[in-house]
């Protein structure tokens, strides 16, 4: 078929483009303001992707349409050439679960935070098993030369996101997957933009439930009272439990009638967690040792180990994939190292996300120095729904620098002014990049006079207008300086 993808750039319409093509079928599709790593993957995949929407692109004439959700609304003019011309179309991820996942023994993962990460650890250990599975990540990961690809085998492995799926269809995408083994690894709220409230996203992860069978399994924190409301709504499949190493909530919650009693928790830990045992049931069954940090990413392995198992991969041969696992970029992807400075890329869109990942670094480095730089550009962020929590996310950081863009409508400087921690807003990345520069040229020393090692964590959900290579080429390009003596962190 002759396919047209409205809206090709972001991770699950890209990704979708992947498959598309490794099906046969001829590919096309538009967007505008593509970035990494979704326009390399695309460019790689030599997809022909125009900029813009004009409805010139689409001609000659789709045989179907697959639409996006992104900032494509009826009077659109893409949208309205579609319907004025009677094209066929259909969202993405309807798409994505009637043509690519039917017949497939379907492996979701859901929740605020995680997801991606969690789901590429899952593909992995199916394809570590050998058992070939298909998979679908919202990111990169490293492990994959693809993001995404069908698979020979039975197994479909799918980041199931609760946003919605177009103008047409209000739902959450996951309703469309129709999973046999789902994986919720929190529940928060989120996506102001399109949700009034949290009850409004725990309407659509009960419709999420509804649709797991009986003879499926249900992969669930022990402690999460907001999917707990959800669970309480009506259960009817098995569920088995991770115990996050640091849950959200310390109050005892009572089991579900559906629960199977099986739980799997992390043990023992070594190498600020580098090294950590896991256990199903209180025994033993392997210790996974890998590159990645963070309590959070434990409580991610544990999930993804609970869904393999439940596909019939035995958990040592899980505990052996997952330490040959090196994650996905842009989570906390290292860019540079050299001269005691490391920068690290992350996707940070939500307060809860930036709190665990800059906590799982200091857990790891220290006392070291930590600089968050944030841009708040998510929907959700960008509306300051959440903005209370700033002030609190970067306590595990030394300082933190703010970018006020200009699509932010709330003053940003609220949160700069009660930060728990030194804090400052830039608002033009040009500039950014300069006080970045100077802060790593003069950054502190320890008393022996050796320089001491400075993290700098970027966290966007978007590009950053580029600020990641453009502090890259600033550094590569400064010469050696000497550094001004600066306190330590905990320094008196």
């Amino acid at each position: 078929m002759n396919l047209f993808f409205l809206g090709i750039g972001g991770t699950l319409m890209g990704n979708l483009a992947l498959l598309a093509t490794e099906q046969g079928h001829h590919v096309r599709g538009s967007d505008s303001g593509i970035y990494p790593p979704m326009s390399n993957v695309l460019e790689a995949a030599k997809i022909n992707v125009m900029d813009g929407w004009e409805p010139a692109f689409m001609k000659p004439r789709p045989d179907l349409v697959i639409m996006g959700n992104a900032n494509l609304p009826r009077g659109h003019p893409a949208v309205e050439w579609v319907l004025d011309e009677g094209i066929p179309f259909v969202s993405g991820a309807e798409w994505l679960g009637r043509e690519l996942m039917r017949d497939r023994w379907v492996l979701a993962v859901a929740g605020t935070h995680g997801k991606t990460t969690t789901t590429a650890m899952l593909a992995w250990i199916l394809d570590h098993a050998g058992l070939e599975p298909g998979y679908l990540v919202g990111g990169v990961p490293v492990d994959f030369p693809r993001s995404a690809r069908l698979g020979s085998g039975r197994f479909f492995v799918v980041e199931a996101d609760e946003y919605d799926c177009s103008y047409f269809d209000r739902r959450s995408k996951f309703v469309h997957y129709h999973p046999r083994t789902l994986v919720v690894n929190n529940l928060e709220y989120d996506h102001a933009d399109i949700f009034p409230d949290l009850a409004a996203i725990q309407d659509q992860f009960h419709l999420l439930l509804r649709t797991i069978p009986a003879a499926g399994r249900i992969i669930l924190p022990r402690q999460d009272e907001n999917l707990e409301e959800v669970l309480n709504r009506g259960c009817w499949t098995p569920i088995e439990r991770f115990v996050p190493v640091r849950p959200g909530s310390r109050r005892k919650l009572r089991p579900h009638a559906r629960d199977t009693g099986t739980v799997w928790t992390v043990g023992d830990r070594r190498e600020k967690g580098r090294c950590f045992t896991v256990e199903l049931d209180g025994a033993a069954v392997g210790e996974v040792e890998w590159s990645l940090i963070g309590d959070h990413n434990m409580g991610n392995a544990l999930a993804a180990m609970a869904a393999a198992h439940h596909a019939g991969v035995a958990p040592a041969t899980a505990v052996e994939a997952l330490s040959s696992f090196r994650g996905v970029k842009r989570r906390m992807e290292l860019i540079h190292d050299a001269d005691s400075v490391r920068i690290y890329d992350d996707f940070g869109h939500h307060p809860t996300a930036i709190r665990t990942t800059l906590q799982g670094l200091r857990d790891q480095v220290g006392s070291d120095e930590i600089v968050a730089v944030i841009e708040p550009r998510s929907h959700t962020m960008s509306l300051g729904t959440l903005r209370n929590e700033l002030t609190t996310c970067c306590a595990a950081a030394d300082r933190s620098i703010w970018f006020r863009s200009p699509k932010l409508t709330w003053d940003l400087s609220e949160v700069v002014a009660s930060s728990v921690v030194p804090a400052q807003m830039v608002d033009d990345v040009d500039k950014l990049v300069v006080v970045l520069t100077r802060l790593i040229l003069e950054r502190s020393r320890d008393q022996d006079g050796d320089q001491t090692a400075c993290h700098i964590v970027i966290m966007s959900n978007g590009s950053f207008g580029g600020l990641q290579d453009k502090l890259k080429a600033a550094l590569n390009g400064s010469a050696a300086a000497p550094a001004k003596a600066t306190q330590r962190r905990g320094s008196p």
